[in-house]
C-alpha cells in the first residue's frame, strides 16, 4: 500500500491498514505531528476500543479493551533512553501474546522488534496531504 490521503479520508485509511495487515504488530513510523496517533485512534475506533484513546509517552503503553473483549496495546517509545527499559516493561510479552500492538517510534527498540511487524511510514506532503507506505 501507497497512497496519499487527507484526514477526511482518515476512516478509509485506517480500514485499509487493517485489511492490509498481515501481522497485529504495527510499527508506525514518522515526523512528530504527522498524525501518527490520530491515526491509530482511528484504527482503535474500527478494531471496537471504546475508551478514550492517547499516546503513552510517559507511561510506554497504554492498554485498550474492545467491544468483543479483545486487547489493544498502544505503544509511544519517544521519550525512552534505551532498549533495557523496554525490556524491563517485558516487551517481548507484549509482542508475543497475538492481540495488536500498535507502536510509535519503534526506530528507538529497533533491536527487539519482531521480524512479523508491519512498517507504516507517514509523510506529510507540500498539499497538506499525508502519504502512508505500509511494508
Amino acid at each position: 500500500m501507497n497512497k496519499d490521503y487527507s484526514l477526511d479520508q482518515l476512516r478509509e485509511i485506517a480500514q485499509e491498514v487493517i485489511a492490509s495487515s498481515k501481522h497485529k504488530i504495527l510499527l508506525f513510523n514518522g515526523e512528530m505531528g504527522v498524525g501518527k496517533t490520530t491515526l491509530i485512534k482511528e484504527i482503535c475506533s474500527i478494531l471496537g476500543v471504546q475508551d478514550t484513546i492517547s499516546s503513552p509517552t510517559f507511561s510506554l503503553v497504554n492498554e485498550y479493551v474492545t467491544d468483543k473483549n479483545e486487547t489493544v496495546y498502544h505503544f509511544d517509545f519517544y521519550r525512552i533512553k534505551d532498549e533495557e527499559e523496554a525490556l524491563d516493561m517485558g516487551i517481548e510479552d507484549y509482542f508475543y501474546n497475538d492481540n495488536w500492538c500498535l507502536v510509535e517510534w519503534p526506530q528507538n527498540i529497533k533491536n527487539l522488534l519482531p521480524l512479523n511487524s508491519v512498517n507504516i511510514h507517514i509523510e506529510l506532503n507540500s498539499d497538506n496531504q499525508r502519504n502512508i507506505q505500509l511494508k
